[in-house]
């Protein structure tokens, strides 16, 4: 009895450890810069940072290291990048465009599904061409995943 209680213990307990979660963020990021000259992409990071090694604490409110942090250290070398077509062609919206990254955005999410990533939130937002004189814009969705 003493051997059925240990083994018992050991199963339910013994296996919380295992039950660490993952997260990972796929950032889609679409061009609406006019004439195809933009970059849009799918990136997916490929490296693990530890966020600690980064991170400066103030103590009086004012006093900060952040200058000691490094921004070329915080660079990662290794992510995937899937190509996108922009939003715009030389005529304006391109829908063709748009339901070609809707094709491949729906790859992306069904292969990490298989992974054994799921959704557990997305946003999004734009910084649109605000006219003539600007022709820059871009609208970027983050997808955030885990995993147990």
């Amino acid at each position: 009895m003493k051997n059925v209680f240990l083994l018992f213990f050991f199963l339910l307990f013994g296996g919380i450890g295992a039950q660490a979660q993952q997260f990972k963020i796929v950032t889609v990021i679409e061009s609406i810069v006019p004439g195809g000259i933009g970059r849009s992409r799918i990136i997916e990071t490929k490296t693990e940072v530890d966020a600690a090694a980064f991170t400066t604490e103030r103590t009086d409110g004012k006093s900060s290291d952040q200058g000691n942090v490094r921004r070329r250290d915080l660079k990662v070398d290794e992510f995937e990048e899937t190509k996108l077509l922009n939003f715009y062609s030389l005529a304006g919206i391109n829908f063709q465009n748009i339901a070609s990254n809707d094709a491949l955005i729906t790859s992306k999410l069904a292969e990490l599904s298989a992974e054994g990533w799921e959704i557990f939130h997305v946003t999004s937002a734009v910084e649109s061409d605000a006219g003539e004189t600007d022709g820059n814009g871009i609208f970027i969705t983050r997808f955030y995943f885990m995993r147990k």
